[in-house]
């Protein structure tokens, strides 16, 4: 320690740096924060992650101690120390950039170093003396970060997936509940953005509950499928070596325990340990799902355009003003926002994409890259998702006059009529309404090509949205 105590002095290969004093994090961990000021995304921004690293370091402790290698005191040390992270204790000393080189190495060694350091006060001594319980002989007993690593990866993506299936799940019960709530709003239905044929905005907000609600139930299958197979145990490159040979089995029992999830061990270790094909097809699904919200999002600006100039079929709430020079106006701020976390989601699919292609041989050094992108993602959606339900989706209202006068004025009403008055009638009307602006009803009317009751009865929204095939009258 110096004379001011203001650091203490640590030694690794490269030589010696003065670490803070008050710091847990050691030598290692202080030359990654200087090697690497990329992001600005330290790990504790991702609690999750670091309440998987450090389970996965007490899963190791236990079958260490369990297979004699560690003893009782040091593990006691070392699962009191995992066991306050886990609770949230300590993560502001995860400092490390989310984008390292070293494939994960830097993450790893910040775990060790903090676990080490917490159990070392734990065991009377003080920060940095090694001698008595040590970040790598002892923490990372049996392990590699290539296996610690991806591990606690797939781990804090299983604890933080409730999360986003949470605030998925609540933005379909909000989009249905609107869907019932519409379900009599009569208006027209559009294709390529020109009229189409009459249908109920509670079918279009039911639309969108169902698009998201497949998008749920891949959710909560992929996740199960795709992240629970860990290669805990592999060390370096899958072999297992510097690890007892009953080390991996164990290891992963205590944490599928210590997780509350079933975790397995991989069948070919040394395929795991390459292999990012799991997240490539995770951070797809999550791609899917951001592409979907972002089109409900467009259909949302869109069918709240105006007031006075657009479709201004629904009013969106309003949140703040729209313009520091237009008074009045006022924006779709939240559907606007959610379209451009679905892009930065659909960027992160790509960047993850790429680091998944860019591994060689027995390992994928670009895996830091796709644990941020993809922890990014499941933050970002599940942020917009409740932002969206919370202040947009729930306060939605129907302007039911407004979309009836639409679609009474519209030329695509004529294909509701096209049954009951034939085809040559229906485009001759259509033709006359565009030439002439007047409308379609108006003309039909005119032209007695059908009297009040039929019209009426055509007209009753159970018949305008569902399939109803009518003999054509001689």
């Amino acid at each position: 320690m110096s004379a001011a105590a203001s650091f203490r002095v640590e030694k690794d290969l490269l030589g010696t740096l003065e670490v803070p004093a008050d710091a847990y994090y050691g030598i290692q961990t202080l030359r990654a924060v200087n090697n690497f000021r990329l992001s600005g995304v330290p790990l504790a921004h991702y609690p999750k992650l670091v309440v998987g690293l450090a389970m996965v370091k007490q899963a190791s402790a236990d079958a260490n101690r369990e297979l004699g290698h560690l003893s009782a005191a040091k593990h006691t040390a070392i699962s009191t120390a995992c066991a306050r992270i886990i609770q949230g204790e300590f993560h502001e000393q995860f400092v490390v950039d989310m984008i390292q080189g070293g494939a994960g190495t830097s993450t790893n060694m910040n775990a060790n170093e903090v676990i080490a350091n917490i159990a070392l006060e734990a065991m009377g001594h003080e920060k940095g003396e090694y001698q008595h319980l040590h970040p790598n002989n002892d923490v990372n007993m049996a392990q590699s970060t290539n296996d610690a690593y991806p591990t606690a990866i797939r781990l804090g993506l299983l604890l933080g997936h409730d999360s986003l299936l949470g605030a998925l799940d609540k933005l379909i019960q909000s989009l249905a509940s609107k869907g019932l709530k519409f379900d009599h709003v009569l208006k027209m239905g559009r294709t390529q953005l020109q009229d189409a044929v009459p249908m109920t905005l509670g079918q279009e907000f039911r639309a969108f509950a169902t698009t998201l609600g497949e998008d749920l139930q891949h959710l909560k299958l992929l996740a199960p499928t795709l992240l629970t197979e860990v290669n805990l145990g592999g060390t370096a490159i899958g072999t297992g070596i510097n690890a007892d040979p009953k080390y991996q089995a164990l290891a992963v029992k205590r944490l599928a325990i210590i997780s509350g999830h079933p975790l397995t061990p991989a069948a070919d270790l040394i395929e795991a340990t390459s292999d990012m094909g799991a997240f490539v097809l995770f951070s797809g699904m999550l791609k899917r799902t951001a592409v979907k919200l972002s089109k409900i999002c467009n259909d949302l600006r869109l069918l709240s355009s105006g007031p006075r100039t657009g479709i201004n079929e629904i009013n969106l709430p309003p949140r703040q003003p729209g313009s520091s020079i237009m008074p009045g106006k006022v924006n779709p701020v939240i559907p606007e926002a959610v379209n451009q976390v679905a892009f930065e989601v659909i960027g992160n699919d790509l960047a993850l994409t790429m680091a998944a292609e860019g591994g060689q041989l027995q390992l994928n050094v670009m895996e830091p890259l796709i644990a941020y992108k993809i922890f990014d993602s499941i933050r970002l959606l599940t942020r917009a998702m409740d932002m969206l339900r919370e202040l947009c989706i729930d306060g939605i209202t129907a302007n039911e006059a407004h979309c009836r006068a639409l679609m009474e004025n519209s030329i695509g009403l004529i294909t509701a009529l096209n049954p009951y008055i034939g085809y040559e009638n229906a485009t001759r009307i259509a033709k006359l309404a565009l030439d002439s602006g007047r409308g379609v009803l108006e003309l039909v009317r005119e032209e007695k090509l059908l009297d009040e009751a039929e019209l009426a009865e055509i007209l009753r929204p159970e018949n305008m949205i569902a399939p109803r095939l009518v003999p054509l009258q001689a």
